[in-house]
């Protein structure tokens, strides 16, 4: 079993774009989406439009629940002019997304956690802002009852491989379409990739076991970084522009 995950595209077709061709270079045929799919100043419609002709396994982010759950003047700043630029069709679609579900019966797919698609599952934030591994105590704990062996989970947009005691293993593929943002909950802080490439993960079974390749792929991030400063977010397009939030 081969198949490749991605994740926190945010409206970002070209790293979209970029990400599906190099999964095809591979010969890799099935894709999960961990969700997190059109919100962000990019372009809403055209990530969606992409995704819903995409032959793949999704499952809802928190950013795709709040374009569902809520009107446009209860949005946050990422959903209002996303949810400006999608149909009712759109919309719909999404609303048939579950938030978890299992993949062919042998893979765990959420965004967050289980219980919580607004949760970091693999770090923790500091009161000081620090953004550091969280404890495997309370990885695991937010695992139990999870039967299969390969878990995935997103959000975070930090690519990430955590082995459990028992031996199964969480792999955040890290963000498709977003390398860097600023957040304040649970405390105010900021995620920064590094570099401006696409990230997805490629998840191949070998035996009981699974080897995980992660994928960082160039694409035409300055288009992308162009985009966010038309629509007045210096901060996302810095962040397309090196992976770094300025």
């Amino acid at each position: 079993m081969r198949f490749a995950a991605i994740a926190d595209i945010h409206g970002n077709y070209l790293a979209l774009e970029a990400v599906r061709a190099d999964i095809r270079s591979h010969g890799i045929e099935d894709i999960v989406n961990l969700g997190d799919m059109a919100s962000g100043a990019l372009d809403a419609r055209r990530t969606m439009d992409r995704l819903i002709a995409l032959d793949a396994v999704h499952v809802l982010g928190n950013h795709d629940r709040y374009l569902i759950d809520r009107p446009p003047e209860k949005m946050g700043s990422w959903d209002r002019p996303a949810h400006a630029e999608l149909d009712e069709s759109h919309l719909d679609w999404l609303r048939a997304i579950p938030a978890t579900r299992v993949f062919e019966g042998r893979v765990f797919l959420c965004h967050a956690t289980p219980a919580s698609d607004e949760v970091y599952w693999l770090e923790r934030v500091h009161p000081d802002g620090t953004v550091a591994m969280a404890d495997l105590e309370s990885i695991d704990a937010a695992a139990e009852g999870i039967t299969q062996r390969l878990i995935l989970c997103a959000h975070s947009h930090v690519a990430r491989a955590v082995r459990l005691r028992d031996g199964r293993l969480i792999v955040n593929p890290g963000s498709v379409g977003c390398p860097g943002y600023r957040d304040t909950h649970p405390h105010p802080h900021v995620v920064e990739a590094g570099s401006p490439d696409a990230r997805y993960a490629i998840l191949e079974s070998s035996g009981d076991d699974w080897v995980v390749t992660f994928r960082h792929v160039p694409y035409d991030h300055a288009a992308m970084a162009a985009l966010a400063h038309r629509k007045g977010k210096p901060e996302l397009a810095s962040a397309l522009a090196t992976g770094w939030v300025r």
